[in-house]
């Protein structure tokens, strides 16, 4: 096996991070200036693992505080003493060190993390931190350790985006990691609890905050829901170590994914200890996996997994979105290749075998990823929404303002329920506005073949409409109730009114639910 790099004991202290903060900001270590060192394609191929192309730019560059700075802590480069003093004018490469992110060598200093910027936008406008976590393979040259903290990455972006963004009183960040949904959550919350089974994700999470100016965050370490036993919050979130790892001897277990559980247990323990978790009328949104078993769907698992909560009288409000779907050897693959095993090499083969046995052994055909969103009912009230479908990833792919199309389906799903049939036909709904229609015609036809409705944001949803459902979607204007709308069609088509308010009244909900109309008033 590679060699397994020594991870540095992160030491948080309010006056280095302060005075880190100060050179960071100084130096002008932004998303968009690092980019600008060396173009969109550079960039484009350091995501692609070379740094190659980021390196000959910079090399073109005169040296200052900012190219040191992405030599030593995005590249992974080391930098010479006197460039890493230029760099660090306040904090000190010194204190720097002292600190656990670099180390010297002989008038040479190597970065011992990486530490990048990162901006986001959310309701409360666009920000920007700077986020520590441990080098990464390209750095490293080997594979990680088990006890790697793992960085900015696709599943950060995504959760951060599903985060609801209304402001709540309490939240908990299971699994923190490197502290960065603990962070989002923050900014709509007044006071955050972030766990972590790992001391070392702690630290880094707790100086990432401090780096920040990040205050009302709570650390705690243990296992899952153990260090906050008896508590209830406002919203949960969660990226869980939800990796399916065979327990076999020799197959590496990395804290940050792995949670030591067999299968996708991790993902069913988290789901089905929530409602003990959540205030009425809370809500939690997570990442997960769920297998697939010969004769059964992975959907239909993670269902029963609510619906055996359901009997416990600890029913939620449930909504999963399978995102995608891999064979066992693809998935075997994929996080082989994400602890830095590199394809070909005689211990990748030994690894995917050591997966492959596993998933023939519980006869697992395949592995499906997605979001889950549930909400915990309030008092008295009883589980609306259940829900669990397969978007296609080409939908809905830039996760950034999923947060809010998950409060209007919660918000949605609320008013649904409240509107039996008879409601709903007195109810008047409005085209949302980013919704428009599609139509396609054979060549030398007036009447289209097909109409499709065409949601702009949210899960940017297609639904193909008949002739019915389109002019009823297009007289939704909010003037007139949905029964007058269906009886104009009626009257206008020659349709029995009962028979298309049967066809049209369904399809309303449906419409209401993926956000396509909206009550109006």
């Amino acid at each position: 096996m590679s060699a397994v790099h020594t991870l540095p004991t992160i030491v948080p202290e309010a006056d280095v991070t302060d005075a880190l903060r100060r050179d960071l900001t100084d130096a002008g270590f932004t998303v968009e200036r690092v980019d600008a060192l060396w173009g969109t394609e550079a960039a484009a191929s350091l995501h692609r693992g070379s740094r190659v192309a980021a390196l000959r730019a910079l090399r073109a560059r005169p040296t200052t505080p900012l190219t040191t700075l992405a030599t030593l802590f995005v590249l992974g480069l080391p930098v010479s003493r006197v460039d890493a003093d230029a760099a660090f004018p306040t904090a000190g490469a010194s204190a720097v060190a002292s600190a656990g992110l670099v180390r010297t060598e002989a008038g040479t200093v190597h970065p011992a993390v990486d530490l990048r910027p990162y901006a986001f936008v959310d309701d409360l406008g666009a920000g920007s931190w700077w986020i520590v976590s441990d080098l990464g393979e390209l750095a490293l040259g080997t594979a990680l350790g088990e006890e790697h903290v793992l960085g900015i990455g696709g599943a950060t972006t995504t959760l951060s985006g599903l985060q609801v963004p209304v402001p709540v009183r309490r939240v908990l960040d299971l699994g923190t990691g490197c502290g960065i949904q603990a962070m989002h959550a923050r900014r709509f919350a007044a006071e955050v609890v972030a766990t972590d089974i790992s001391h070392r994700a702690l630290d880094i999470a707790r100086f990432n905050a401090m780096l920040n100016g990040i205050d009302g965050i709570e650390f705690r370490s243990g296992s899952l829901f153990e260090p906050v036993a008896g508590e209830r919050f406002d919203r949960i979130v969660s990226n869980p170590p939800f990796v399916i790892t065979p327990r076999s001897e020799g197959v590496p277990a990395y804290e940050y994914r792995d949670g030591g559980m067999v299968g996708d247990a991790l993902v069913e323990t988290v789901l089905t200890g929530l409602g003990d978790h959540l205030e009425p009328g809370g809500t939690a949104q997570l990442l997960g996996n769920w297998e697939y078993h010969w004769g059964t769907d992975g959907l239909d698992r993670v269902r029963s997994w609510f619906e055996r909560a359901d009997t416990d009288g600890r029913g939620l409000d449930a909504w999963v979105v399978e995102r995608e779907r891999q064979d066992p050897a693809a998935y075997a693959e994929t996080w082989i290749r994400d602890g830095g095993t590199k394809p070909g090499s005689s211990e990748f083969d030994r690894l995917v075998g050591a997966w492959l046995d596993d998933f023939a052994a519980r006869r697992v055909t395949g592995v499906g990823f997605g979001y889950v969103v549930v909400r915990r009912p309030g008092p008295g009230g009883a589980v609306h929404l259940r829900r669990f479908e397969r978007v296609p990833e080409t939908l809905g792919s830039n996760p950034a303002g999923l947060g809010a199309t998950v409060a209007r389906v919660l918000d949605a799903a609320a008013w649904l329920a409240a509107h039996d049939d008879q409601a709903l036909a007195a109810a008047h709904l409005a085209v949302a506005g980013d919704v428009t229609e599609e139509r396609y015609y054979w060549p030398g036809n007036d009447d289209p073949t097909v109409m499709t409705l065409v949601q702009g944001g949210g899960l940017g949803r297609r639904v193909d409409a008949d002739t019915a459902l389109a002019a009823f979607v297009g007289a939704c204007d909010g003037e007139l109730s949905v029964a007058a709308i269906i009886g104009a069609l009626a009257q206008i088509t020659g349709v029995d009114e009962q028979a298309l308010a049967a066809d049209l009244l369904p399809a309303a909900r449906d419409l209401v639910l993926d956000g396509l109309l909206v009550p109006a008033g």
